[in-house]
């Protein structure tokens, strides 16, 4: 059986705003992780504090007022605290709305962020950045394929530079707005043709994604199990686990109600994919999960083999609770459900 190690992300711990750095390291560490994901939440959150007049409570890092140097700075304490935790940083992510950006002044500040997150991850002891599907409005990016692998291969020949190289995952978001399917995605990894340029397999991703409609009474899409079967069957014969970099396990809640207009979450400028999964996620295998994340789970231990990094990734309204006890609490969740994991496929 495939030999994995248990991560989670920053993130998925608690907000920067409410919950600090250094706890969430030190909860995860004592749960029994082995790896993390550092957001840029939580970094540039950080790196904030160093400037009075900064603020950050934007992953995005596109109104993130925080200096360069800052920024260094802080990336130098976190992998003091991870080195002093025994905490891997898994990676560096979200590299946001990136891919298809119609605006190139635009596409070039993104480019000079990024040698900027090329510093961060030498010292944060990464070689892996993640880039997630872009969702920003169809008006301010490309459908054209041809454009956004011309893109992806820029980043990738920058990352093939540096010293040592710098990988990325792509990530298909559920709600990206031309980009939202692994086979997509995968046949932009094609393309880019890069060692240095892969995949982050999402279960909720994918099955938010195809099977699953939080707008939908039945919580699922017309033809879910069809689509799903035949999804995973492609997925089965067509991917290389190498070119898994890291994969992310999550479930989610199925929405009480329908997530259309009148609902708590509903937001008129954005997808009821993206409300449902900032605010319902759930680790997997937690009471209350409807997705079938096991089928793709099958796939991916028991076919494709895949050994490396399984992050057990949260995102959910828990996460602003500002009470002390949530970056414990959400850590314990996390590794029960990785022990739950482990027990099924025997990941380590």
């Amino acid at each position: 059986m495939p030999s994995c190690k248990p991560g989670t992300a920053s993130l998925s711990l608690g907000r920067a705003w409410e919950h600090a750095l250094f706890t969430k390291l030190a909860e995860a560490s004592k749960a029994g992780f082995k790896g993390i994901e550092i957001f840029y939440e939580d970094l540039g959150y950080l790196a904030s504090t160093y400037n009075t007049s900064a603020t950050n409570k934007d992953s995005t890092g596109s109104n993130t007022p925080v200096a360069d140097e800052d920024l260094i700075r802080t990336a130098g304490e976190v992998r003091n605290w991870c080195l002093e935790f025994g905490l891997r940083v898994i990676c560096l992510q979200p590299f946001m709305f990136y891919e298809g950006l119609v605006d190139r002044g635009e596409h070039a500040k993104r480019i000079e962020k990024l040698k900027v997150w090329f510093r961060l991850v030498e010292i944060l002891g990464t070689d892996l950045i993640l880039i997630p599907s872009n969702f920003l409005p169809a008006v301010d990016i490309t459908s054209d394929i041809d454009a956004i692998v011309r893109d992806m291969l820029e980043v990738a020949d920058l990352g093939a530079r540096e010293n040592p190289p710098v990988r990325f995952a792509y990530e298909n978001l559920a709600w990206g707005t031309y980009i939202d399917t692994w086979e997509q995605v995968w046949s932009i990894i094609q393309k880019v043709d890069r060692p240095n340029f892969g995949f982050c397999l999402d279960t909720f991703n994918i099955v938010g994604r195809i099977w699953a409609d939080p707008a939908a009474p039945s919580g699922k899409t017309p033809s879910a199990d069809e689509d799903l079967d035949q999804s995973l069957a492609r997925l089965k014969e067509t991917i290389d686990p190498q070119k898994i970099f890291f994969a992310q396990v999550v479930d989610a809640e199925r929405m009480e109600e329908p997530l259309v207009e009148g609902h708590p979450w509903y937001q008129e400028d954005q997808p009821a994919r993206m409300s449902w999964s900032r605010n319902a996620r759930l680790f997997a295998g937690e009471e209350g999960g409807y997705l079938p994340i096991l089928r793709v789970l099958d796939v991916l231990f028991r076919d494709l083999e895949y050994e490396g990094w399984v992050s057990m990734e949260l995102f959910s309204r828990d996460m602003a609770d500002p009470d002390a006890d949530v970056p414990e609490s959400l850590a314990r969740r996390g590794i029960e459900s990785w022990r739950w994991l482990n027990e099924k496929y025997r990941l380590e």
